[in-house]
């Protein structure tokens, strides 16, 4: 009789926790995802695109150089507001060769790529604004921009300060 009773209190006690662990499962991913403002706490207002959507920067490129700044090379296939796919890319480097529109960017693991300036190209050198006609051969840049097929144009280059 004490046997049945201890298989019917662990039974019940193992139902009981399934059904707590089931409700936080459920429950706390719920509670997280929009958490109720503290009265003690206040929001810092965030920054405004000019189109005055909440969230978005006004210089999205800034970020993406620190990013780069730590890697290599890459690329990503994002959504434009087009609802069309891009293909960005970014590489960190030594400036090989130039001429005329056209930059050739050496990585630090061999990996070399040519790229296009254009009437939008933007360049940011010794921290000011620049020219892409200032750039030459030996200059360390980090360069971000789009792939279309095999052609690479640039968005920005950045030639960091040197220490």
């Amino acid at each position: 009789m004490r046997e049945k009773m201890n298989r019917k209190s662990l039974a019940a006690g193992l139902g009981a926790a399934s059904l707590l662990g089931l409700g936080l499962y459920l429950a706390v991913p719920a509670a997280s995802a929009d958490p109720a403002p503290s009265p003690s706490t206040t929001a810092s207002p965030q920054p405004k695109a000019k189109d005055g959507r909440p969230g978005a920067q006004q210089r999205p490129w800034k970020h993406r150089a620190r990013f780069a700044a730590r890697g290599v090379h890459g690329e990503a296939t994002v959504r434009g507001k087009d609802e069309k796919f891009h293909v960005r890319t970014w590489q960190r480097g030594e400036i090989t060769g130039r001429s005329g529109a056209t930059l050739t960017v050496r990585s630090a693991d061999g990996v070399t790529w040519t790229w296009n300036t254009d009437g939008k190209t933007r360049v940011r050198k010794d921290g000011a604004k620049s020219a892409p006609t200032a750039l030459a051969a030996g200059d360390r840049v980090i360069v971000m921009g789009q792939r279309e097929g095999t052609t690479r144009t640039i968005g920005l280059v950045v030639v960091p300060k040197k220490k």
